[in-house]
């Protein structure tokens, strides 16, 4: 049972820990803002430059849209140059700046100052929240007062992406209400807006133990392909009166097994004769999007009619799919029949707006001014009010018959959901999300289900990053320091091939202390060690359910004493339940559907305690038995297409990594190994292997920009070159990984982050090729050193050098 104490230790190091980490996101914008030039803002993905506006159209909430794209004029091309926005980023339009920092003359020159202030952001212009993105359109949904602040849009503009507040200001909101639920003796506790203090709630902040499971007797399932770990997965979330945690390690079926949950759920039994209402949540728009993708997708039931699901927020592939376009709560809105109203007071806005631009009727290109645009403005803003009051009624009537809702976990914190109430949250990519932003919808239920490996990334920690650098500088400075000592003394040469002390392992750390976060370079990334004990405490934990409190004690359950802040926010809060309740308060699906049996072995064995087993289906699948592969020769058929996993070990051959940039993020690439990468990939398309199967992975922004460079021209977007967190849910025929690290130093950096290199490995499908120097490497600790001697053993090994 958790105490008052732990309760209040617990939300005061969360609000510490998210204070932190905003503070780190807005000195990086502003050091960001500041400090660069347009050219470098651009280069790096921040800034779009010399665009012109499109069109101002109206969108939902009454919100101004603005639609900007690169003027024919002023670019070669209409489609954008890499970049960084996505739906629901924060961003700035502002007068357009050249590359030698000057100012283009703005429509209006009231606004045109462009100081920064405190925070990285720039006086003049406007923000707003980036709406759609495309490769030749941006859409910024203008974020301005109803005071009647003007648009100021210049002829000539750029858009900057900013630290977004918005999640951190709902994160914050969502502790505070949970402080006033758990501590009713604060003030503000009698608020009416809070909600109900659930036995969820209690459960989650270890006030009160999980409730008995409410057996359910003959289960039938909708899909008959589960397999016995999925549908012991679903059985055990049914049953589970608060909580279920479901852990899908890579290519089980995770997302499958959701699914079949959420058909259970809203479906009619004897054991439930009332369907219940779903809030499915994710972690990002495209674990969002992937559900609904599923959901759309599912036959009509034989009595009665297709689930209702709307889904709420800016989805990020809705330009791409038009089933879920059409789930949307935009479109639902603006087809439903209480939108004639509201569709024909937006018309009027956007008139209006068009004449203000000096685009109406008879305007020549001239706005109005003075008198008349204040009027037009007062017109504007009262329209706007209306139209907000008319389509709030629709928004609500779209969203109370939905039976599903879908949205990030971020967006269901919004005022559409403000009023409503749901039976049973579902969190997807649970592993990958802010404890802090995963209460925004726990508060609308009172049960949850949460989904995700805990073995792959983590949440993206910056503040985290920052801490870690300060102390790699200050160890370097100390190591320097010692060395300089140790060489004025004089002392017996060391014999040149004497391999260098491996470093040692850090201590164990306890994830739910409240300490100083560790380096990024230490060996604690996750604790896989002790999450793979218990894993293997999970068989036992099923049969001691049951049994008596004296019993159970011996389980890691009860050894804790529950509730304890958090060491970092990368403890996520399925993370957290499994250390406060032990294993038994999850499910793990073992057979997985990806992988050939050789490319599954290792990560089963060191991050799944040997639990993960390859489906047959998959089990022996190579590249050769795809349709469109031929290799020339027999040994091209065997070396090319007929292995599943390659190593190329580049030891010996020095292709010494190097540093990229100015040394401020200290990304690196490694050229040769690019060159071995390229050769490969050659290899590959030669043996008919299509670009489109072919996915190439670097732990290196540095490392991408050059492969793009070098691989971009010949094989066009079809290949993809990327980090691993971008791969992160994905999968590829063949996976090509480049190590980059090379040294004398033997440093392998963020590489000894198991989680990450779990991730990378697991995306192949039929082959994985590893190229790396494995004298370099095999020094980053026991959990490479050990995929390094795996890698000799098993692994078709390969000469890396240049000829």
């Amino acid at each position: 049972m958790s105490s008052e104490p732990d309760l209040r230790a617990f939300i005061s190091r969360h609000r510490l820990l998210l204070n932190k980490e905003r503070e780190a996101e807005v000195e990086r914008s502003s050091l960001l803002l500041s400090n660069c030039s347009p050219k470098l803002l651009e280069q790096k993905g921040l800034a779009l430059g010399g665009l012109g506006v499109a069109s101002v159209n109206i969108g939902l909430g009454g919100k101004t849209l603005v639609e900007l794209e690169r003027p024919t004029a002023h670019h070669a091309t209409p489609i954008f140059p890499p970049h960084t926005f996505r739906p629901g980023d924060l961003a700035r339009i502002e007068e357009n700046v050249s590359s030698t920092g000057a100012v283009r003359k703005s429509i209006k020159s009231k606004k045109a100052s462009t100081t920064s202030s405190s925070d990285g952001r720039r006086s003049g212009g406007f923000e707003g929240v980036v709406y759609k993105v495309s490769d030749v359109r941006i859409v910024i949904a203008a974020d301005h007062s109803e005071s009647g602040d003007d648009l100021d849009i210049p002829e000539r503009c750029r858009v900057l992406k900013l630290a977004n507040s918005v999640t951190y200001d709902r994160m914050d909101k969502a502790l505070d209400t949970l402080e006033k639920l758990v501590l009713p003796g604060d003030v503000h506790s009698t608020d009416k807006f809070l909600p109900e203090l659930t036995n969820l709630i209690r459960v989650l902040m270890g006030m009160t133990a999980p409730s008995e499971k409410i057996p359910i007797q003959d289960l039938r399932f909708f899909d008959d392909t589960l397999n016995n770990s999925q549908k012991e997965a679903v059985k055990f979330a049914l049953e589970s009166p608060e909580v279920a945690c479901i852990h899908g390690p890579p290519g089980t079926g995770k997302t499958h097994t959701l699914i079949e949950v959420i058909r259970q759920l809203t479906a009619t039994t004897s054991s439930d004769p009332k369907p219940l209402r779903l809030l499915v949540c994710g972690a990002s728009n495209l674990s969002v999007d992937n559900i609904l993708e599923r959901l759309l997708a599912l036959p009509a039931p034989r009595s009665g009619e297709k689930l209702k699901v709307t889904r709420i927020g800016h989805p990020a592939r809705v330009m791409a799919h038009e089933g879920v376009l059409d789930a949307t709560l935009e479109v639902k809105a603006n087809r439903s029949e209480q939108a004639a109203l509201a569709k024909d007071i937006k018309n009027e806005l956007e008139a209006a707006l068009d004449v203000l631009a000096g685009k109406g009727k008879g305007a020549k290109g001239k706005a109005p001014r003075g008198a008349e645009r204040k009027k037009l403005w007062e017109e504007v803003r009262a329209l706007r009010k209306e139209y907000r009051q008319r389509e709030g009624g629709v928004v609500e009537s779209v969203l109370s018959e939905s039976q599903i809702v879908l949205a990030t976990c971020h967006t269901s914190g919004g005022r559409q959901l403000r009023n409503h109430k749901f039976d049973v949250v579902i969190i997807d990519e649970a592993t990958q999300a802010l404890e802090a932003v995963c209460w925004i919808p726990v508060f609308k239920a009172k049960k949850l289900i949460l989904a995700g490996d805990p073995m792959q990334l983590p949440p993206t920690i910056i503040s985290a990053d920052n801490n870690s650098k300060k102390r790699d500088a200050t160890q370097k400075t100390a190591t320097q320091a010692e060395t300089k000592v140790k060489s004025s003394k004089v002392q017996p040469k060391k014999a040149s091939n004497a391999p260098e002390p491996e470093p040692s392992a850090s201590k164990e750390h306890d994830d739910d202390e409240a300490d100083v976060p560790p380096s990024s370079d230490e060996d604690t990334s996750g604790d896989e060690e002790e999450l793979s004990d218990r894993l293997a405490e999970e068989e036992t934990a099923k049969k001691t359910e049951s049994a008596e409190p004296k019993k159970s004690k011996k389980r890691n359950v009860l050894k804790r004493s529950g509730l304890r802040p958090p060491r970092t926010l990368e403890t996520t809060m399925f993370d957290r339940l499994e250390k406060m309740y032990g294993p038994g308060v999850k499910r793990m699906l073992n057979v997985q559907y990806r992988m050939h049996a050789q490319i599954a072995a290792f990560p089963s064995k060191t991050m799944y305690h040997n639990k993960l087993t390859s489906h047959p289906s998959v089990a022996s699948h190579l590249l050769r038995d795809l349709p469109n592969t031929k290799a020339e020769t027999e040994d091209d058929e065997k070396e090319i297409l007929g292995t599943p996993v390659v190593f190329f070990d580049t030891a010996g051959c020095e292709y010494y990594e190097r540093v990229e940039g100015d040394n401020d993020e200290g990304s690196r690439c490694n050229e040769n190994e690019a060159t071995v990468v390229k050769n490969w990939v050659e290899q590959l398309v030669g043996a008919g292997v299509l670009p489109s199967q072919i996915a190439i992975i670097t732990p290196y922004q540095a490392q991408v920009a050059l492969l793009t460079s070098l691989l971009r021209p010949v094989y066009g977007l079809d290949l993809e070159i990327g980090t691993v967190d971008g791969m992160q849910g994905r999968e590829k025929d063949a996976v090509v990984i480049s190590l980059v690290r090379s040294n004398e130093k033997r440093e392998v950096g963020f590489l000894k982050d198991k989680r990450r290199l779990n991730v990378a490995m697991t995306r192949a499908k039929r082959h994985l090729c590893v190229i790396g120097d494995s004298s370099t490497v095999q020094h980053g600790g026991p959990f490479l050193k050990k995929w390094m001697s795996w890698l000799e053993a098993n692994a078709d090994v390969r000469f890396a050098g240049l000829e």
